[in-house]
């Protein structure tokens, strides 16, 4: 794809998750990055890492300074830009500057752009704000939203994955330059046809259980709160349903009090990953935190229906009463009686998870990747353009004598 480059690109990537830890985050980038680096686009990653990465990265990384972020050791907070990281970034004289998470490292990142007059874009990958409240910090919203709308503000471009988080955005002052960048599904990979009855009855389910599934990191911001409960509500109400949670972090020792009887599978990937999806026979995900909700995409083309908070990135996924249900967030028993209508009403399931997939088959991979280069070419062509312009403008008022002298 080299030729089908305007203009040469050079990008310096900033972002704080990469490959230390297999979040959402450096998942899609790492994807981006391989992308990229295959069509003719030089990338040059600059983020934290760790002694024993989550990941085996792609393309070329430099290593940012980091320390343990507090309370949450799977995560890194990188210090800045050395002199010496900022030496690696003049010698690749990056054409653009894209950063992918706000913090201090992505701070810093868009502070050498603006100084050195390189055009910086940025893609939207963490609802920060939604998070507050689960750290008790709800306080800071004010303060947060305003530092995000002089950072996004000075962003040329904005890549946001979901229309319904374009609207959030819009409502909080942020509307420049927002342009559509979902996620994709490997859909080959993630199918209905991994189903294994022999691997459900190792996790102990009967062939008849009603399984119930949540992917994601062991994090209460990702609703397993709601989870739990709602899994609880139904046992009391004597529905025969079995909760498969597939993820690892903090929560998940808490989280197995709370659901003694559930089966825990730990992080998997690969084979291991898609079997669980496709084996389970319904998908919760109460989280309200997520800008998209790859893990929904990846549930709905194993054929799951999805059960889901009404809230940005999984609303944009399912369909209410065709692919799943949207449920209010906080509405414990709201999930609950849909888990049980599922449950009971297999001719439902059935019929919803074969829209499920059909509905995950709209989101190719390689469609929504190809977007970000052609995005990249249209941003520098509007510069060279511009440049061109001033050129021309500055040469016209030199042979006419109007030139303006600053002072």
């Amino acid at each position: 794809m080299e030729s089908e480059n305007r203009i040469p690109i050079r990008v310096a990537l900033f972002t704080g998750a990469y490959n230390h830890i297999a979040d959402g985050v450096s998942l899609t980038l790492n994807r981006l990055v391989d992308y990229l680096t295959k069509h003719g686009v030089e990338v040059l990653v600059f983020a934290p890492s760790a002694d024993n990465p989550a990941l085996d990265h792609a393309g070329t990384l430099i290593e940012i300074p980091s320390i343990t972020a507090p309370g949450r050791p799977d995560y890194r907070v990188s210090k800045g830009l050395s002199r010496r990281i900022r030496s690696q970034i003049a010698a690749f004289q990056p054409s653009l500057i894209h950063i992918a998470t706000p913090d201090f490292l992505g701070l810093s990142a868009l502070r050498y752009a603006r100084r050195h007059n390189i055009p910086a874009v940025a893609s939207y990958h963490t609802h920060f704000s939604s998070y507050l409240k689960y750290y008790r910090l709800g306080m800071l919203e004010g303060g947060l939203w305003r530092y995000l709308r002089w950072f996004y503000g000075n962003c040329e471009q904005v890549y946001v994955p979901t229309s319904s988080m374009a609207d959030v955005l819009r409502s909080h002052g942020i509307s420049s330059g927002l342009l559509d960048w979902p996620r994709g599904v490997e859909t080959h990979r993630f199918s209905p046809k991994n189903s294994d009855p022999e691997w459900r009855v190792r996790q102990g389910f009967m062939e008849n259980d009603v399984v119930v599934a949540f992917v994601g990191r062991l994090v209460w911001e990702k609703g397993l709160d709601v989870f739990a409960s709602a899994i609880e509500l139904l046992k009391t109400r004597g529905v025969p349903v079995k909760s498969l949670v597939v993820g690892d972090g903090p929560a998940r020792a808490e989280l197995i009090h709370r659901i003694p009887n559930g089966v825990f599978a730990g992080h998997l990937e690969g084979t291991d990953l898609t079997r669980a999806y496709a084996s389970a026979d319904i998908f919760l995900f109460p989280s309200e935190t997520e800008t998209f909700g790859n893990v929904t995409l990846e549930a709905m083309a194993s054929g799951l229906p999805a059960v889901c908070a009404n809230a940005t990135g999984s609303s944009t996924l399912v369909v209410h009463g065709e692919t799943g249900f949207l449920v209010d967030p906080k509405d414990v028993a709201g999930f609950a009686d849909r888990l049980e209508e599922l449950t009971r009403d297999v001719e439902l399931r059935n019929t919803m998870s074969v829209k499920s997939r059909a509905r995950a088959m709209e989101f190719d991979w390689d469609a929504v990747l190809s977007r970000i280069p052609r995005y990249y070419n249209d941003l520098l062509a509007a510069r060279a353009d511009s440049n061109d312009d001033h050129a021309t403008i500055a040469s016209e008022a030199v042979s006419t004598g109007s030139a303006v002298v600053a002072h």
